[in-house]
C-alpha cells in the first residue's frame, strides 16, 4: 500500500480571475508550466550564474541529521562559502541545502530578474527567499511557521514535491510543539507498517521543472525532494484564514520561545519525549489504519 496522493493540477497558463476562483478561494495547489518564462531570471539563473553573484557570501546549511537539543529552533549545521556550496552540488551528492535564504538582504541584484505575480493578490515584498539541494537531499515534512501562501518557482533540474493541507495533521506523526511530521518517516518511500496512520492521509504530489511555479495554500504541508541538484525561489502572502492568522502568532510568540527553554533545561530527554509522543498520540488517534 501506498501514500493516498493526488498528482496536484498542471496548467500551461491562467489568468487572473482563475487562480483566485479555483484555486486561492478553495486553497488547492497548482503548478503553472513555466510561469517564469518572462522573467530575466528564466535564462540567467542557474548554479553557474548564482555563483557568480553570491560566490563570496558566506552561506547557511542545513541537513537531516538528528536534532541538536543543544541548538536554538533553526539553527544552521554549518556554513559554507557560496561558490563552494555550488562546486559541492554539483560535484557529487551532498545532504547540504540551504534554506531561506534572503535575496534582498544578500543579493539585491537578483530583485531585477523577477516580477511578483499579477495573481490578484498582495505579497510580502521583504521576503523573497531562496532554497538549494543537491542530488537527493530533502527537507523534512513540514509547514511554514507563518502559514502563508507560497508561490514557488523552480529554476535549474527537477524536484518532487508532497502536500498535505492542516487537516490531514493528525495522520502525520506531527511533533509536539514543532512544525514537522517525524524525522524518522521518509515520505518518498514510506514505511507504512512502522507509520501506519500515514495509511489514512490524503495529499497531493508534482514534480517541479526549471520555470514551473508551484502555488502551496496557506498552512500546507510540504516536503521537497531534489531529484537533481537545483534551487528554488518562494515568494509570499499572509494567510488570511483568521484560524492561521493565529496559529502564526501563536508559532512565533509561544512556540519558538517554549521550544527555546525547553532544550536548554531538558535537551535530549525533550527531544525524545516529543519524538515518542508523536508515534504514539498519532496511532492512537488513528484507529482505522492500525485494524
Amino acid at each position: 500500500m501506498e501514500l493516498q496522493l493526488t498528482p496536484i493540477d498542471v496548467v500551461e497558463n491562467i489568468s487572473k480571475k482563475d487562480f483566485i476562483k479555483k484555486y486561492y478561494k478553495k486553497q488547492k495547489p497548482v503548478i503553472v508550466k513555466q510561469y517564469s518564462k518572462n522573467w530575466p531570471a528564466y535564462t540567467k539563473w542557474n548554479l553557474e550564474y548564482i555563483k557568480k553573484v553570491a560566490g563570496d557570501k558566506k552561506v547557511p546549511l542545513y541537513d537531516d541529521r538528528p536534532v541538536d537539543p543543544k541548538a536554538k529552533f533553526n539553527s544552521p549545521h554549518a556554513y559554507m562559502q557560496m561558490d563552494e556550496y555550488v562546486d559541492l552540488l554539483k560535484r557529487e551528492p551532498t545532504k547540504y541545502r540551504i534554506f531561506l535564504w534572503n535575496i534582498l538582504k544578500e543579493i539585491p541584484l537578483l530583485q531585477k530578474d523577477f516580477k511578483y505575480p499579477d495573481l490578484g493578490i498582495s505579497f510580502i515584498k521583504r521576503l523573497p527567499t531562496l532554497f538549494f539541494g543537491g542530488y537527493d537531499s530533502y527537507t523534512f515534512m513540514h509547514y511554514d511557521i507563518d502559514l502563508a501562501n507560497i508561490f514557488h518557482f523552480h529554476f535549474e533540474g527537477k524536484k518532487e514535491c508532497i502536500l498535505f493541507d492542516q487537516q490531514q495533521t493528525e495522520h502525520l506523526y506531527k511533533i509536539p510543539n514543532s512544525l514537522m511530521s517525524h524525522r524518522g518517516i521518509d515520505f518518498s518511500n514510506p514505511d507504512l507498517e512502522e507509520w501506519p496512520a500515514l495509511k489514512n492521509a490524503q495529499g497531493y504530489i508534482a514534480q517541479l521543472e526549471h520555470g514551473d511555479m508551484l502555488y502551496i495554500p496557506e498552512g500546507y504541508w510540504h516536503y521537497m525532494k531534489y531529484i537533481t541538484p537545483g534551487f528554488s525561489m518562494s515568494l509570499r502572502s499572509l494567510a488570511k484564514s483568521p484560524k492561521n492568522i493565529s496559529h502564526a502568532l501563536y508559532n512565533l510568540l509561544i512556540m519558538v520561545p517554549v521550544e527555546n527553554i525547553m532544550r536548554k533545561t531538558m535537551g535530549q530527554k525533550w527531544i525524545d519525549w516529543k519524538n515518542n509522543k508523536a508515534k504514539h498520540k498519532t496511532n492512537s488517534t488513528n484507529t482505522v489504519a492500525l485494524e
